[in-house]
């Protein structure tokens, strides 16, 4: 198995020469990092060289790194990782690719190379409020056409902006600002200093 890790590792970096940012073997896994810029390229690389032949992505979400590990991040913010799978070499690749703008990210979306990342892409978009151009139908996926924000990143309030409910005086659905109270969630014994000491 390691030996089988180095050959992949000897490979992205014969293949793939000056496009890779890092390359990191951790739990047995094979991570790279590659510029927005180079992704297009790169990414067909990795499905139609020989030696690669990642023809399938399993996977692909998008990260916040604002904060990491219970500090602050040192980079850029948002990222998109692949989950990448060769069938016929029997090898599973992880690619990280980081946005250049915190405040707007923005990728290309790798539908055209693999026409499953569709939807992941909508999700990622919908979450994290990353735009992938040349997506051919983006737009949200999981969350109402009216939502305010992006629910997965780390900046966003535990109870939302706004709360939807229906108005039966007009016969519909409508939002407002949320009313839920912020409440205290860590149980009793835990917040009470002398909770149960006789």
């Amino acid at each position: 198995m390691t030996s089988d890790k180095k050959t992949l590792r000897e490979e992205l970096e014969s293949q793939l020469v000056d496009q890779l940012v890092s390359v990191e073997e951790r739990l047995g896994e094979t991570t790279v990092v590659v510029r927005a810029a180079d992704m297009q390229e790169v990414l067909m690389q990795l499905r139609d060289a020989a030696g690669l032949k990642f023809a399938q992505m399993s996977d692909l979400c998008g990260m916040d790194y604002s904060t990491y590990a219970d500090e602050e991040w040192q980079g850029k913010r948002f990222a998109v990782v692949y989950q990448l799978l060769s069938l016929e070499h029997n090898r599973r690749l992880r690619v990280r690719i980081f946005a250049e703008e915190d405040d707007f990210p923005v990728l290309s979306s790798v539908v055209g190379i693999w026409p499953g990342a569709n939807w992941f892409e909508r999700e990622a978009f919908d979450l994290f409020g990353i735009i992938f151009t040349g997506h051919p139908d983006l737009r949200r996926i999981l969350t109402d056409y009216g939502f305010v924000g992006n629910p997965f990143r780390k900046d966003f309030p535990l109870s939302g902006h706004v709360e939807m409910r229906y108005d039966p005086e007009q016969q519909r659905v409508v939002y407002q600002p949320v009313t839920v109270e912020p409440r205290e969630v860590t149980p009793r014994i835990v917040r009470e200093e002398n909770f149960g000491c006789h």
